[in-house]
């Protein structure tokens, strides 16, 4: 039950921003038809090409009603940049003669799949995206080459060494600070929206005669599983641990003035009614050095791989020949 998470068309969403390169086919049919707005050493991005990219970065950022005419004219040069900067990288994973394996794809496109209830649902993305899965099949496998690219011409030549880590570290300690957390398991008794007073009264008499049993010496656990109506009743109730922000307010405060072992009483959220049980709580404390460093290294890399892999596509638009045709 947790009040904040994103849905399955925005993981969907942010793979695809990731991996599109303009695709070979968009300007293999009725070239009469054809509107370029860029071309990168020959290779050409259409307005096609723009267009369903720039549809992934507003739905991405739901920015589909918020921008004017001057927001949207910088978005699109935006959005042209990226697509000639991948233009450019995958033009040199070819020179080096990266070839992607068919296996690496089919996990690239399974993992994808895996987001989505089921097929329909997928289905219905990519065609929300103007794609079919060839064109994710062959986006991917651009994807891939770049990423190998970036990682034999680049990563793995830089090392970062413990000193730059452990500056790092005592530089930042905003950044390890871990705020007060809450184990709780609950028992949720549904209230539909809308409900009327009858509704809420028959509900709210289920939950209290769940808590009177607890009261008598019944398993939290056990009760959880049999009655409750949240999918976490498979584990006994158990919502792991939380932070301040991740529930909805009365069931934060509710959970978070218990101490280990306590039960609440009956709390209304906008769900139907609780009864919360904390197992346990972390004070606010800073991460160790050790516990973090292998992801300060990990953090500290990739801003040095950004960093050279931007020298480096400036050095190959100054080779380049790069038309931009968008007005």
């Amino acid at each position: 039950m947790n009040l904040k998470y994103g849905k399955w068309f925005l993981t969907f969403v942010a793979a695809i921003t990731l991996v599109m390169i303009p695709l070979p086919s968009s300007a293999g049919k009725d070239q009469g038809t054809i509107v370029k707005v860029a071309e990168v050493n020959g290779s050409a991005i259409t307005l096609k090409d723009l267009n369903r990219e720039l549809d992934v970065q507003r739905r991405f950022a739901n920015r589909e009603k918020s921008l004017n005419d001057a927001q949207l004219a910088e978005l699109k040069n935006e959005v042209l940049k990226k697509l000639i900067d991948r233009n450019l990288l995958y033009q040199e994973s070819q020179k080096k003669k990266i070839k992607i394996e068919a296996a690496s794809i089919d996990a690239q496109v399974n993992r994808l799949k895996e987001q989505f209830p089921n097929e329909t649902e997928f289905k219905s993305a990519l065609g929300k995206m103007n794609l079919s899965e060839a064109d994710i099949r062959l986006q991917f496998e651009q994807n891939l080459a770049i990423q190998q690219f970036i990682d034999k011409q680049f990563a793995q030549k830089i090392t970062i060494s413990a000193k730059e880590s452990e500056t790092y570290y005592n530089e930042h300690p905003e950044y390890f600070k871990q705020p007060e957390q809450v184990q709780a398991s609950h028992i949720l008794i549904k209230v539909e929206s809308g409900a009327n007073e009858a509704k809420k009264t028959e509900t709210r008499n289920k939950i209290r005669e769940i808590q009177q049993q607890l009261q008598k010496g019944k398993d939290f656990d056990a009760l959880a599983k049999e009655f409750s109506e949240c999918p976490s009743s498979a584990k006994g109730g158990d919502l792991g641990y939380f932070r301040r922000g991740a529930m909805v307010k009365p069931f934060e405060d509710a959970a978070f003035a218990l101490k280990p072992g306590e039960v609440s009483d009956i709390v209304e959220t906008p769900f139907g009614y609780h009864l919360i049980k904390v197992v346990d709580k972390k004070a606010e404390n800073t991460i160790n050095y050790d516990t973090i460093k292998d992801k300060i290294n990990q953090h500290l890399k990739r801003e040095k791989v950004q960093t050279e892999v931007s020298s480096y596509l400036a050095k190959l638009k100054e080779e380049a020949t790069i038309k931009n045709f968008l007005k």
